[in-house]
């Protein structure tokens, strides 16, 4: 089975893309992931918070040696002075060094001139493409849904007058019309969609009566929102579409293939299952290609989207009336004692 796939303009030798996880810190990890199967890795986000922390934690401990003699406080300054960005460059280029694949970066800004700084570092670190992570949390209740999205087109817009590798942006679901929010996006140069992000949300221990933190991977049924944006925006750009959250089987990616995704992103099925887990991945696919006798990945890509079939109500609300109104089928599957 051919199970080539064209993302970003990179010829990938299959649609299973490792997204943006710690799991790339190791370079044996990912030596593993590349010998499993993945086509591509997108290397963790590098997040502009993280880097003002880390350079606000590092102003703290050198004022502590303020008191010293100057030979002392520049032998300290030498020694702390591996954080931010430069660190997180060196990193990337000896994990593009190790691999065979395309890596892809990711990016996630604060400030309009931080967008175009870090593309441009990782453009010259190597990247083959870009991921702009657009993470937005509002806590200002005068501020406009429009604006958010505006301030958004505009970096993208930024972003790729300043680089010359192609360019995705990875998406919340949270927004009023994504569908708006993704032409709006492709009108301005957008060379891919990845949806969705994995939102940080807290949780509450009530014994202690605190937030509390924890690994929030993905469940399986997640991965039906991507899905159905995955059917209804088939046809309907000419970027090309990349789906995670939930994907956890060779069953799962050929839904979305057949809704109508280029490809798609795993991390937290390979955090349950380890990397081999990409080469069953892939086995099923070869092996439902093979009995329903498809050659290649464009065989079948789209065949059950919105565009594609002749349901008038496909990936629309009339479904879910449709199961109000026989909602008895519910007890059938679950009765109740």
């Amino acid at each position: 089975m051919n199970l080539e796939v064209n993302y970003l303009g990179l010829k990938l030798k299959n649609p299973v893309i490792v997204g943006a996880s710690n799991l790339v810190i190791d370079i044996n990890i990912l030596k593993k992931l590349e010998e499993a199967g993945a086509s591509a890795i997108v290397y963790k986000s590098l997040f502009e918070e993280q880097v003002n922390l880390e350079n606000f934690l590092l102003s703290e401990e050198l004022s502590e040696y303020d008191d010293f003699n100057i030979e002392s406080s520049a032998f300290f300054h030498k020694e702390l002075y591996q954080t931010g960005p430069e660190q997180f460059l060196a990193n990337f280029k000896e994990a593009k060094k190790a691999l065979n694949i395309p890596l892809i970066a990711s990016i996630n800004a604060v400030y309009d001139d931080t967008w175009q700084e870090y593309a441009k570092k990782l453009e010259d670190a190597g990247a083959d493409a870009l991921e702009l992570n657009f993470y937005n949390n509002p806590s200002d209740f005068g501020l406009e849904g429009r604006a958010i999205i505006k301030a958004e087109i505009d970096t993208l817009r930024d972003v790729k007058k300043a680089v010359n590798i192609p360019v995705s942006v990875k998406l919340s679901p949270f927004y009023a019309n994504i569908l708006y929010t993704i032409h709006e996006m492709e009108s301005v140069g957008a060379d891919g969609f990845v949806l969705f992000n994995k939102l940080f949300q807290p949780d509450i221990d009530i014994n202690k009566e605190e937030l509390k933190v924890d690994y929030n991977l993905s469940c399986q049924n997640e991965n039906r929102l991507p899905l159905r944006y995955a059917g209804l925006l088939y046809g309907e750009i000419k970027t090309q579409l990349c789906t995670n959250t939930g994907i956890y089987t060779g069953e799962d990616v050929l839904k979305m293939l057949l809704a109508g995704a280029d490809a798609v992103q795993v991390v937290s099925t390979i955090y349950k299952n380890g990397p081999q887990v990409l080469t069953k991945i892939l086995d099923d696919i070869k092996k439902w290609m093979s009995e329903k006798g498809y050659e290649k990945i464009d065989d079948f890509r789209g065949k059950l989207s919105r565009k594609t079939l002749k349901d008038p109500f496909a990936y629309r609300r009339a479904q879910y009336v449709d199961i109000l109104l026989n909602s008895e089928e519910i007890f059938k599957q679950y009765p109740l004692g």
